[in-house]
């Protein structure tokens, strides 16, 4: 069990890679803006333009996984995310800036399909929850160093200094390049242990009976399999408009915007949380099982939701601590439930034949909500004003919560071959009825 343990430690070490590039965004947002004299459509595109590259990583990810191995896989994104860091560090423009932060978007893509693929592949079924489970918490603790970074940078910056050196403007008066050029440490740790780990054995065994990559597609299409990946897509586009990303990306501003005297440290405050809360939803998740966790989890999101909602109505006069009450407990809501069990779904409801593809299309699906989040929210919050905002998310949690009520089966404690039967069966029961 150690040497699995030490295999999905290392896998989920990308998930700090995943959290840290998605959540460092939220401290440079204003700086850039004002840099750059961005527009409120701009600013969405700044820090949406990193989903781009992630959904063009998530549509690759399953052909070079299934292609070159998950090890391989693991490797390309880790350079990625070195050549995002350094050239956010140094780039010229906000032209190169883009472009820079596209790539890392890649990785990001990448990552998210192949990791999460690679420890469903060695984890055994009795633990597959709580291993897979560990690059969700991998992804908090890339949060919470992000959050971190961005305040101690910010703490430490003197946007009044000229001075020209490189250095300098990393960590003073273009601080944001310290904030997005910080990724390379977690990285490089990421980059060396990929290589002290062995190729998936799933892998390596599918391999050898892989004929036509053609086949594989055909295979999508059989009744049972194509269900199971249009519920994957639906789950998780459906996921990313319950405001888990538009919380992450413009954490700091919702706090400004609510009141704050310091937006950065309540954003801190809301990785503790999400970290925390993850480390209990590890514990737990192949005890208590993925929809139990969804139907709580989720139902305490709307109620957070609502009352996020009402602190932002106009009629209302409440206090800033009812907000962050409400605000850190959704986070505690989101953790524990949708956060922690759709890398684990999506990595467990494909049969091994089609694993890759079929997370590639979930993976499309959920960037490409992301995307929309992250484009979106600035227009929101000042279109149909917060409170709006927040209330839509609230209505979004429900086709969530009826998808996974009617559609997907309970996946705890069955091994990767018992859930692809479960899809044959119904393959069966659809030809018998055609």
């Amino acid at each position: 069990m150690g040497r699995v343990l030490f295999l999905s430690a290392v896998a989920a070490l990308g998930g700090i890679l995943f959290g840290y590039d998605t959540a460092v965004i939220s401290g440079t947002t204003d700086i850039v803006s004002g840099q750059f004299g961005l527009d409120p459509m701009a600013t969405g595109w700044y820090v949406g333009c990193a989903l781009i590259g992630s959904i063009v990583g998530v549509l690759v990810a399953g052909i070079l996984s299934d292609g070159l191995g998950r090890k391989k896989t693991m490797l390309i994104s880790a350079l990625m995310f070195s050549i995002s860091a350094i050239g956010c560090a140094v780039c010229k423009d906000f032209t190169q800036l883009v472009i820079y932060r596209i790539i890392g978007g890649f990785g990001i893509g990448v990552v998210s399909i192949v990791s999460p693929v690679y420890i469903s592949e060695v984890a055994p079924a009795d633990r597959r929850g709580t291993l897979v489970s560990m690059y969700q918490l991998a992804i908090t603790v890339g949060f919470l160093l992000a959050y971190l970074a961005n305040y101690l940078v910010l703490r430490g910056a003197d946007v009044t200094s000229s001075a020209p050196e490189l250095g300098t403007r990393m960590f003073n008066n273009e601080y944001w390049r310290g904030m997005l050029g910080l990724e390379t440490l977690p990285d490089l740790l990421f980059l060396i242990l990929i290589f002290f780990i062995p190729e998936s054995p799933r892998w390596l065994l599918v391999r050898g009976q892989r004929q036509d990559k053609s086949e594989e597609w055909k295979a999508l299409l059989e009744p049972g399999i194509l269900k199971a990946v249009i519920i994957g897509a639906c789950i998780a586009i459906l996921g990313q408009f319950m405001g888990v990303n538009a919380v992450l990306y413009y954490g700091p501003t919702i706090f400004k915007d609510a009141g704050f005297e310091d937006p950065l440290f309540s954003t801190v405050l809301v990785g503790v949380v999400n970290m925390v809360t993850t480390v209990i939803a590890l514990a737990i998740i192949d005890k208590v099982g993925r929809k139990q966790l969804v139907w709580w989890g989720v139902g305490g999101m709307i109620f957070c939701l609502l009352m996020i909602g009402l602190y932002f109505l106009p009629v209302t006069s409440l206090p800033t601590w009812f907000m962050l009450t409400f605000f850190l407990l959704y986070v505690f809501c989101t953790a524990i439930s949708i956060s922690a069990v759709v890398f684990v779904l999506l990595s467990e409801m494909y049969p091994n034949r089609v694993r890759g593809v079929a997370m590639s299309i979930a993976g499309f699906a959920l960037w490409v909500g992301t995307y929309l989040i992250g484009q979106l929210t600035p227009w929101m919050l000042s279109t149909i004003t917060p409170a709006g905002t927040f209330f839509l998310f609230a209505f979004m949690c429900l086709p969530y919560l009826y998808i996974m009520w009617k559609h997907v089966p309970e996946t705890t404690g069955k091994t990767l071959e018992e859930i692809e039967n479960y899809w044959k069966k119904y393959a069966r029961k659809k030809n018998s009825e055609a």
